[in-house]
């Protein structure tokens, strides 16, 4: 940020209110997207704050710019939630048949497009850019009340120091540490991935195309050996989790369709599966949804699927495709 630039802004020059924001835009979506779970949430709620920002711009003192938006971006999120703090669960889900012992993830939860690229964390944070941004990681901050989650996401992701997240909330910096603690103590266990391979490495494509090969050979066994001890599945928004090798295996192996085509993605930092099937009546495929997988070593640890074709677009991959 350049004194003139910021000088033009407050003089109402649009172009340089957007040079301002923009090295932060991005990390400002993931943020929101970390505290609200969905990625349409996350953009629908950062418009407002950037618009709640250029209009205030004029008041802004000059001394952080970062941590003025984070403060203007983190209460939105805030009042988003305390408005949809009774959301109702959606009607009309499909029945998923039984469950397996395994707890669902949040139904609102969306796939957050790419890599994390982009995103660095501040001195303090605990969380490296990959994990903050990881599948798991997001689904389990859900279950946090928003202000512990948003706490959490400040201190241990963002790295911001308890006086500056006190500032952004308004609040002291003893009651930002004593949220931080019940925050830290809620987050279920096991978030922080290990041994996880390289992003885009080998080592993560061969584990991707054993994955694919034992599920369209229907290769119940290679798929066992190929999932952890405590592997789960899950299917946001059904209410529905499988846990353990043998159910997800006997699941999958249910419900393996001929003909099937897969096309890579990534997801939250994670490779992903983009599944398209044959039209009866057409000759094109037909997305049939996402599937996010969460690798530990040469091994898959969850799969998360996302049945909503609607969020393919984030991704840049079509609804459909030519059938040659």
């Amino acid at each position: 940020m350049t004194e003139a630039t910021l000088a033009l802004a407050q003089a109402g020059d649009g172009e340089a209110f957007r040079e301002l924001i923009a090295p932060h835009r991005r990390e400002l979506q993931a943020h929101c997207y970390r505290i609200l779970g969905s990625v349409q949430d996350a953009e629908d709620v950062l418009q407002e704050a950037l618009l709640a920002a250029w209009r205030s711009i004029g008041r802004f003192d000059g001394r952080s710019l970062r941590a003025w938006l984070y403060r203007i971006a983190t209460n939105r999120c805030l009042n988003h939630l305390r408005g949809e703090s009774r959301r109702p669960q959606p009607a009309g889900l499909p029945d998923p048949g039984p469950a397996q012992g395994g707890a669902a993830d949040p139904w609102w939860l969306e796939p957050y497009p790419g890599d994390a690229d982009g995103l660095t964390p501040g001195p303090e944070a605990r969380y490296d850019a990959r994990e903050s941004i990881a599948l798991s990681f997001v689904a389990g901050l859900q279950h946090l009340p928003p202000r512990q989650r948003v706490v959490l996401v400040l201190r241990d992701v963002l790295g911001f120091p308890a006086a500056e997240t006190a500032g952004i909330l308004d609040t002291t910096q003893a009651a930002v540490n004593s949220a931080l603690v019940r925050a830290r103590a809620a987050l279920p266990p096991g978030l922080h991935p290990y041994d996880v391979p390289v992003p885009k490495s080998p080592a993560e494509a061969a584990v991707v195309d054993r994955f694919v090969s034992a599920f369209q050979r229907s290769d119940v066994a290679e798929l066992v050996a190929l999932l952890t001890d405590d592997a789960r599945l899950t299917m946001p928004p059904q209410p529905v989790g499988y846990r353990g090798p043998e159910a997800i295996a006997r699941f999958l192996t249910s419900h393996q369709l001929q003909e099937m085509t897969f096309l890579p993605a990534r997801a939250n930092g994670q490779p992903a599966l983009v599944l398209y099937l044959p039209d009866p009546h057409a000759p094109i495929l037909r997305a049939n949804g996402l599937t996010v997988l969460t690798l530990r070593g040469d091994r898959i640890h969850a799969l998360t699927r996302f049945g909503d074709t609607s969020l393919l677009a984030r991704l840049g991959y079509p609804r459909t495709l030519p059938n040659r």
